[in-house]
């Protein structure tokens, strides 16, 4: 099975006082994951408005899921697709620019937890990772 497609509040669980939740992160990450350039300016403004952390915390946890993930780039194809997810599936603008790069990448999971788990979108499937059945990276 190829890597699970991580949305933006998967990884902030990172920083989290949930230590299950920020360990499960970790092993996704270790096992290998996906992300887009929207995931990281998702985390980016949280990590500095909601969270105040100094951008010198900011850019460690950066370079951290930078390192351990593949990073897509956003494009005007993916712009494209995020505008026709939002219209069709009345999704936020944010939530379908990070459904469009997951398509647009072949994943067949999006792991999210404000997203509604079960969701399949054009063959790809909305699970939420700290709820039964969890998604499991099989290489």
């Amino acid at each position: 099975m190829s890597k699970p497609f991580l949305d933006s509040n998967i990884v902030l669980y990172l920083l989290s006082g949930d230590a299950a939740k920020a360990e499960r992160v970790q092993a996704l990450l270790e096992a290998g994951a996906v992300i887009s350039v929207q995931v990281l300016n998702e985390v980016t403004s949280v990590c500095l408005r909601k969270l105040k952390m100094p951008w010198q915390e900011v850019d460690a946890l950066l370079l951290a899921v930078k390192a351990a993930c593949e990073v897509l780039p956003l494009t005007v194809g993916s712009h494209e697709k995020a505008v026709e997810l939002a219209k069709r599936f009345q999704l936020s603008f944010y939530d379908a620019n990070i459904v469009a790069c997951a398509l647009l990448s072949g994943t067949p999971v999006l792991l999210s937890e404000d997203m509604h788990s079960g969701l399949l979108i054009d063959g790809l499937l909305i699970q939420n990772p700290f709820k039964e059945p969890q998604y499991l990276s099989r290489t």
